[in-house]
């Protein structure tokens, strides 16, 4: 019988993240400051981030240590297991082989926890007190309030408003680990009381979290801002898992045709991808990478590759990335971490070089690829997931038109215990 689930030991969990700044052809795009449009020091980052998460921001070094201190924690979950989807592909009956990476094994339920911990453990290091950070889906959230904590630091967490109330648990497993959680836009803040007057009913966007929660960390001596996807040491602490699946699939003598991971900031689609484009640019292998994303936010799609501001405010650098304008606020889909208008600089740049491609698909052939993830592989997958999940189905099924027989590994990176109303939503026909 062929394996199905692939175990590593704890002593072979990846002790470095790897760095993918290093092997890239030409240095990427620096942010800028918007007030000179010159490259940003580091040090006017210092009000915001420590300054140890600002080195590893601006480094070009290919491999950093993991501290002992964040692998310690990380065994609680990691190494996380790899499973081959046998069922799903007698279900399909597709000749291709299916493999996905579950990050829903952490205790947050999914793969913010590789760089959550890593954030608050470098914050606790340079005495911070109080983290301030915005949450989509509240994976981030989730993620961040554990991280804090273990580190013993309070935690804020702007809640985007839409999500806020489509997902009422999410806010309750944050203040299980000591978060404060609001809805944003929220009264809390000078921008947040701006935009509820302007836009009261608005259903509230990450660009909108973000500024809350960058204003309230400058506003407080005490208090860092962390952010969950999109910058260039989130996609590095995320590399944990390309390493461990690569390692995996070594195991039962394979290695991917296809990687694919859903895309709003990129977080984990470079988590899982990151450690094959490095073959790829080296000349070893040539798999396919594909980000997939809402149509309700096509980002990578249908957005411009060009500077503009994290935030909807202005008040962070600006970023070359792949963009729909800072000002976009999405419709409010129920895979509220894929809602945000541009996407991380380092996955902007390979799929402008070609070496990431991007499809992107509505809620409901989403959701359908969900419930038939569910209901052959048992797991309930989180929205954001399942639309990696409609992606590998569909490429699947190609395999099944063309007779081929292709590897195809996607990253599950959440459960979906807490979108119990969105399932419901789509069974009912009310999805928007």
């Amino acid at each position: 019988m062929e394996q199905t689930k692939i175990i590593l030991d704890e002593n072979e969990m990846p002790k470095q993240w790897y760095n993918v700044l290093s092997d890239l052809s030409s240095p990427i795009d620096p942010p800028l400051d918007p007030r000179t449009w010159e490259p940003i020091s580091p040090d006017a980052l210092e009000p915001i981030f420590p300054k140890a998460i600002i080195k590893q921001e601006m480094s070009n070094e290919r491999y950093i240590d993991i501290p002992e201190e964040v692998l310690e924690i990380y065994r609680l979950w990691r190494p996380s297991p790899l499973y081959r989807a046998h069922r799903l592909e007698k279900f399909l009956k597709t000749p291709a082989k299916i493999y996905y990476k579950h990050e829903g094994v952490s205790p947050a339920g999914s793969h913010k926890t590789n760089t959550s911990i890593a954030q608050a453990y470098y914050n606790m290091k340079e005495g911070t007190e109080r983290i301030t950070t915005e949450t989509g889906a509240g994976q981030w959230g989730s993620a961040l309030s554990l991280a804090c904590n273990y580190f013993d630091i309070q935690c804020k967490v702007y809640m985007v408003r839409s999500s806020y109330y489509q997902k009422p648990y999410r806010k309750s497993l944050m203040t299980i680990w000591g978060g404060n959680v609001v809805p944003s836009p929220s009264p809390d803040t000078e921008f947040g009381r701006k935009i509820l007057k302007e836009q009261p009913e608005t259903p509230g966007s990450l660009g909108i979290a973000i500024s809350e929660a960058v204003e309230d960390a400058v506003a407080h001596d005490n208090t860092k801002y962390s952010l969950g996807s999109v910058l260039n040491h989130v996609v590095l602490h995320q590399t944990v898992i390309g390493a461990e699946s690569k390692k995996q699939l070594e195991q039962v003598e394979t290695y991917p045709d296809i990687v694919i991971g859903c895309c709003g900031g990129g977080s984990n689609l470079a988590g899982i991808a990151l450690e094959f484009i490095k073959d790829r640019i080296k000349g070893m292998h040539n798999a396919r990478i594909i980000a997939v994303e809402p149509s309700a936010c096509p980002t990578l799609t249908e957005g411009e590759y060009r500077y503009d501001f994290g935030d909807t405010a202005e008040m962070t650098p600006l970023l070359k990335m792949y963009t729909l304008g800072h000002k976009h606020v999405p419709p409010a889909i129920h895979a509220g971490g894929l809602r945000y208008h541009g996407d991380s600089p380092i996955i902007s740049k390979l799929c402008a070089e070609g070496l990431i491609e991007a499809v992107s698909y509505d809620q409901y052939p989403v959701f359908d690829a969900a419930v038939q993830f569910a209901r052959t592989e048992g797991v309930i997958p989180a929205p954001e997931s399942s639309h990696a999940i409609r992606c590998a189905i569909d490429e699947a099924l190609k395999c099944k038109q063309t007779g081929e027989e292709k590897t195809i590994l996607f990253n599950l990176s959440g459960h979906g215990h807490f979108d119990m109303s969105s399932y419901d939503k789509y069974f009912n026909k009310e999805l928007v």
